[in-house]
C-alpha cells in the first residue's frame, strides 16, 4: 500500500460527543494503514470563521472588496498566519477528510468559515495570472487530491436516500461535493453518513462502517461529475441541450 498524506478537518463542539469518538477511531485507523494525518479540529483551535478586511490587511475606511482583496492579499503573501497554515496543510494531502454535525442541511458556521477563509481566490479557484487559464472543475488547482465528506445526520436512513423527504445525501451536499469539492478540482468520494445519530445504539457498527469507507480512501470509484472544459457545457455555463434532454436537476451533472 502506499502510503499518503491525509488532512481531517473535524467541526464538533464537543470533545466527549460521538462525531469525536468517530474521529478518534478514523484517525487511528488511518495511521494504522501506514497514512500520515495532519488535523484541524476547530473548535479546540478557536477558529475564527469570519472573512474581515484583516484578512486582506485593509484599514478601516478603505473599501473592502472581498474576494478581489483577499486574491491580492494571498498573491502577495500577506494572509494572515492561521490561514496560511491551513493552506499549508491542505497543499501537503493527498485526501481532505471533512467531518461534521448536519446542522440545518449544512456545515456548522465555524467549518463554512473555514472554507470562506482558506478556499480563497488564487489558491483554490481563480484564473491563472499569466495565462488566463480558468482554474476550476478538471483544470482546478487541487486536482489529485481525494475529497471525503463524513457526516452524522439527525435524520433517518430512508429520509436521506433517493426519494426521502431531506433529499438524497449526495444532492443534499451538492454545495460542498460538487459547488466545492470538485470545483476546486478535487476527485470526489461519495459521503459517508450515519443517520439517527442521536439515537445510536451500536457504536462499533457505526465505527466499522467508517473505518471500511477510510480503507477505500484511495481506492473506491468517486462521483463522476462532469468536467466544465470539454464541450459538455454551453458558454453560460449550463448542460447542452442535446444532453439528457428531458431532465432537470443536479443529478443531470453525473454522467452515467
Amino acid at each position: 500500500m502506499t502510503h499518503r498524506t491525509v488532512l481531517w478537518i473535524s467541526a464538533h463542539p464537543e470533545p466527549r460527543s460521538l462525531n469525536h469518538h468517530l474521529r478518534r477511531s478514523g484517525i487511528d485507523h488511518l495511521k494504522e494503514l501506514g497514512h500520515t494525518i495532519v488535523e484541524s479540529d476547530l473548535y479546540a483551535m478557536d477558529w475564527n470563521p469570519v472573512v474581515t478586511r484583516s484578512d486582506a490587511g485593509i484599514d478601516a475606511g478603505e473599501r473592502f472588496r472581498a474576494s478581489e482583496d483577499v486574491r491580492t492579499a494571498y498573491r502577495k503573501n500577506r494572509l494572515p498566519a492561521d490561514v496560511v497554515a491551513e493552506q499549508e496543510k491542505l497543499q501537503r494531502a493527498d485526501a481532505l477528510v471533512v467531518q461534521f454535525p448536519l446542522w440545518w442541511y449544512g456545515m456548522p458556521a465555524i467549518l463554512k468559515g473555514w472554507f470562506d477563509r482558506v478556499f480563497v481566490s488564487g489558491f483554490a479557484f481563480g484564473k491563472d495570472p499569466d495565462t488566463g487559464k480558468r482554474l476550476r472543475y478538471e483544470q482546478g488547482p487541487f486536482v489529485g487530491k481525494r475529497a471525503l465528506a463524513a457526516v452524522t445526520v439527525g435524520d433517518r436512513p430512508a429520509s436521506i436516500g433517493p426519494r426521502g423527504k431531506s433529499g438524497d445525501l449526495t444532492e443534499l451536499l451538492f454545495g460542498l461535493l460538487h459547488g466545492t469539492f470538485a470545483y476546486t478540482g478535487m476527485s470526489v468520494l461519495p459521503p459517508w453518513a450515519l443517520p439517527s445519530a442521536d439515537f445510536i445504539s451500536d457504536y462499533d457498527a457505526a465505527k466499522d462502517s467508517l473505518l471500511l469507507r477510510l480503507t477505500d480512501l484511495f481506492t473506491q470509484p468517486t462521483i463522476p461529475y462532469r468536467p466544465q472544459f470539454t464541450g459538455q457545457y454551453t458558454d453560460e455555463w449550463a448542460l447542452r441541450p442535446d444532453i439528457l434532454p428531458q431532465e432537470t436537476g443536479l443529478s443531470i451533472h453525473i454522467e452515467g
